[in-house]
């Protein structure tokens, strides 16, 4: 038996070995015991908020103002029904943060979750609950007036809300502009000036 611990001992577990075999075998439990994050835009699982994580826009979490003050000034306003955990509201955030991109500065952007309008018998036209019809993503384009002029859930196209604001703001239609570009934050001009 004796003769058995030691070949054993020579053999297979030198110190140096052994705490290796411990760490590996460590490590390969905590990976097994561990699931894996499942993060991903086409599947209804929460990874957090939709337009910070797949919009790449924190600015428009929490809302800059609330409807009922959007609606009391003189500039247009975009209310966007959403919640974290639908693939649809996260393909979504993209086309929202892109119209933010343009129009940011002379709209009203509000993202509304769903899940914080509390229920109850009748909303005010002030508050968001009047104008969700229970389906995500949904969008409420307020005018100037604060009457509302487009309202439809699913993936509205840029290009609809774009046409909107376009009307509202009194610019050339799409077909007879050019088109809408950012300038690069770093721009350098090499042109020599006179």
């Amino acid at each position: 038996m004796n003769f058995l611990l030691h070949f054993w001992y020579k053999t297979f577990c030198s110190w140096q070995r052994l705490v290796v075999l411990c760490l590996v075998l460590i490590c390969c439990q905590f990976m097994l015991a561990v699931p894996s994050a499942f993060a991903g835009s086409n599947d209804d699982h929460f990874e957090g908020n939709v337009f910070v994580l797949y919009g790449g826009n924190a600015s428009l979490v929490p809302p800059k103002v609330k409807l009922e003050e959007s609606l009391k000034r003189d500039r247009p306003t975009l209310l966007i029904f959403y919640v974290d955990d639908s693939s649809d509201c996260k393909q979504y955030a993209t086309v929202v943060t892109r119209l933010q991109a343009f129009y940011g500065r002379v709209v009203d952007f509000i993202p509304v979750s769903v899940d914080t309008i509390l229920p109850k018998e009748s909303y005010a036209t002030t508050e968001a609950g009047y104008y969700y019809t229970g389906n995500v993503p949904q969008l409420v384009v307020f005018n100037q007036l604060g009457e509302v002029v487009l309202n439809e859930t699913g993936q509205v196209p840029f290009e609809k809300v774009d046409g909107v604001f376009r009307e509202l703001f009194d610019l050339l239609p799409r077909s007879e502009s050019v088109e809408l570009k950012r300038r690069s934050i770093n721009e350098f001009s090499s042109e020599l000036a006179e």
